[in-house]
């Protein structure tokens, strides 16, 4: 099955459309204040209007208050929510909407244990470990931390177009996802490092 693949901290439109051009799978948009690649409500509106059908809207959260989530769900009602924080499987659950847990990877990391806690979720994404930094931080975990789980798994974490066709043969993701990897700056894309990106997904 070919790996999907999901693009990250879109803050323009023009990198929207130059993404879904190229056959990313899911956009994510940023709702974490705190980021370079933050977005506001009406900013992803502008971003996501009009866009093709079939392409996901990813919206990623890091412990926030569940109003905020509402309001975006209420603005853009085809979201899949993502958290990114320490929410607990209750709290992403009362939304109705389905969601990526995210799980920043240490050596002790029990995955089996998050899994069953998140059971209701649509996939577990896992991420680089950095204090202080629930994501976006550039950094490759060890992958051979990863255990097999029973969910769809979606890999991040300093992905390139360097490493991500290796990446994808060693932990065989359901999905892939990049920001920093594919940007010139935080939060603008460059589209030759998406193209060479979306290429080494396909060699992977």
């Amino acid at each position: 099955m070919r790996t999907r693949v999901k693009i990250c901290g879109i803050t323009r439109r023009q990198d929207a459309e130059f993404a879904v051009e190229m056959g990313a799978d899911a956009l994510g948009l940023v709702f974490y204040p705190r980021s370079p690649r933050a977005v506001t409500i009406a900013q992803a509106k502008q971003i996501v209007s009009g866009l093709p059908p079939f392409i996901s809207i990813v919206a990623l959260f890091v412990d926030e208050q569940a109003d905020e989530v509402r309001a975006c769900i209420a603005a853009i009602p085809t979201l899949i929510l993502q958290f990114h924080g320490d929410e607990s499987a209750e709290y992403c659950e009362q939304f109705g909407r389905p969601y990526l847990k995210a799980v920043r990877m240490q050596v002790d990391t029990d995955l089996s244990k998050t899994v069953l806690q998140y059971d209701s979720a649509a996939a577990i994404l896992l991420d680089s470990y950095q204090p202080g930094i629930p994501g976006g931080t550039g950094q490759v975990f060890d992958w051979s931390l990863i255990k097999m789980i029973n969910k769809p798994l979606i890999l991040a974490g300093g992905l390139d177009m360097a490493n991500v066709a290796s990446a994808i043969k060693q932990v065989q993701p359901y999905a892939v996802d990049v920001s920093g990897g594919v940007e010139q700056a935080k939060g603008i894309k460059d589209k030759q490092k998406i193209t060479a990106f979306m290429q080494e997904v396909a060699n992977g």
